[in-house]
């Protein structure tokens, strides 16, 4: 089988979400004994100071086995964080004027917050 006969026989269905500099992809594919699992790609776009620019994906394998119990984890997830903060986007990415409101009292104040960087590779 030809490379290209395998690349059409392993992607079943796609859909792709464009959300700003991240793009997700919903790929159907089969296995090797052909049953089918979905893949979701995130590819974020990220912009040299020389205006070069690379992708950094993160994929995900979900196999039939799982799906149930991952929507409905998903759907937990996603209603708390609707229940809890509503619809509406408060971030500093998305409002440019966006402040905390602990920023007003305390702009001498050292954040104790840490951020970590975590890298995943294509499995």
């Amino acid at each position: 089988m030809s490379e290209n006969e395998h690349l059409e026989q392993e992607e079943i269905f796609s859909q792709v979400l464009r959300a700003g500099r991240r793009t997700y992809f919903f790929d159907v594919r089969a296995t090797k004994a052909e049953d089918y699992y979905l893949t979701i790609t995130e590819s974020k776009k990220f912009t040299h100071d020389d205006g070069s620019f690379h992708y950094k994906k993160h994929k995900i394998y979900l196999y039939k086995e799982d799906f149930e119990e991952f929507n409905e984890m998903l759907k937990a997830a996603t209603d708390y964080i609707l229940d809890e903060k509503g619809e509406e986007v408060i971030s500093e990415r998305h409002q440019k004027d966006f402040k905390r409101p602990s920023d007003d009292e305390n702009d001498d104040a050292v954040s104790t917050e840490s951020f970590t960087d975590v890298n995943f590779e294509d499995i």
